[in-house]
């Protein structure tokens, strides 16, 4: 495999000083957000003054040493967690295959997992977590191994559902790279569903999608499925 920082490369994006994009960088862009949020400090402290409110009303004595700053921690807490909207610049990246007689030729289909991964849920901003296996059938390029994980982990720090984020992750690396075909197994335990609810406690969601040839060949699938399998930390 290629390493990341390896001259030459193939960049899909322009430098982070600000270049203008070319058009694929621009449906990149588009796709994975690349504009750094901004909060203004004196909107910071409205919200701050909101939370202190709220968990007022809920219970909690902000009057003692360990909680009249965790209002703050806890706005501070909830943007990091959702720094996924910023982009990740460093991941649109690509590098020519090792294919060296033929300009498409077929390479064996590349598998990365486990994922470790934490987001958080949009119908109740409580965390979801869990681990993603990413495979892709390569064509004319290929992405290096840590920009896999960057792409899962850019998309899962936002407010998302399980379902989209699992959308979002085959569609940027297909749109990246535009491989023969790409596969994204994920594994999570949703704390809505545990703390509150009908409060299960054993209980895993597994979703799959499929783009390309993984859509076509169902051998594929079971290959790709059997090695994210093999390597859950929960089976």
């Amino acid at each position: 495999m290629k390493n990341d920082d390896e001259p030459g490369s193939i960049s899909l994006a322009g430098d982070e000083a600000g270049q203008a994009p070319g058009s694929v960088e621009a449906a990149a862009t588009s796709r994975n957000g690349l504009t750094r949020r901004h909060i203004e400090p004196e909107d910071w402290l409205r919200y701050r003054e909101s939370m202190a409110e709220i968990f007022t009303a809920f219970g909690m004595d902000l009057d003692t040493p360990g909680t009249e700053r965790t209002p703050e921690r806890f706005l501070k807490a909830v943007y990091d967690s959702t720094s996924g909207y910023d982009g990740d610049p460093k991941l649109l990246t690509a590098f020519p295959t090792e294919c060296r007689f033929a300009d498409d030729c077929l390479v064996s289909q590349i598998v990365e997992g486990p994922i470790a991964f934490h987001s958080l849920c949009e119908h109740h901003a409580l965390p979801f977590h869990g681990f993603a296996h990413v495979g892709y059938v390569s064509r004319e390029r290929i992405i290096g191994l840590s920009k896999l994980t960057r792409v899962v982990r850019m998309f899962a720090r936002r407010f998302t559902v399980q379902e989209r984020l699992g959308e979002q992750i085959a569609g940027a690396i297909a749109e990246l790279i535009e491989p023969r075909g790409v596969a994204v197994h994920l594994q999570a335990v949703h704390i809505c569903t545990r703390m509150r609810g009908v409060r299960e406690e054993s209980s895993t969601t597994s979703m799959s999608f499929w783009r390309g040839d993984y859509g076509d060949e169902p051998e594929l699938r079971s290959e790709f499925l059997a090695e994210a399998r093999s390597r859950s930390p929960w089976t």
